[in-house]
């Protein structure tokens, strides 16, 4: 994840992985001013490339591909969470009408 300078650092074993998706996860509920939308969709794609990456280093290894297969199960379902919440503030947006309207006035 990102260290106390703001830098990412790679993650690379599978239980830093586990606990980074945590991490992740903690990051995208929180309300801290550092936890910027820009913040958490940084971090959200920099574990999904270094997962991406670490599931190719260990694609011959049968366990421990299963392992990080498992992680990647779990990041997919996380992303399907933030899409239905995302979709769901765009239905509520979209509700709203484009233009206000205009009172009627007798006159």
């Amino acid at each position: 994840m990102f260290d106390k300078s703001g830098q990412w650092v790679h993650i690379e074993t599978f239980d830093e992985f586990d606990n980074g998706l945590s991490d992740l996860i903690e990051l995208w509920i929180s309300t801290a001013k550092t936890a910027t939308k820009t913040v958490k969709e940084s971090a959200l794609a920099h574990f999904r490339e270094d997962l991406e990456a670490a599931a190719l280093k260990w694609i011959d290894n049968k366990a421990k591909s299963k392992k990080y297969a498992a992680i990647g199960e779990e990041l997919a379902e996380f992303e399907a969470v933030l899409n239905e919440d995302s979709d769901a503030a765009l239905d509520t947006d979209n509700t709203a009408p484009a233009v206000p309207a205009k009172a009627n006035k007798k006159g």
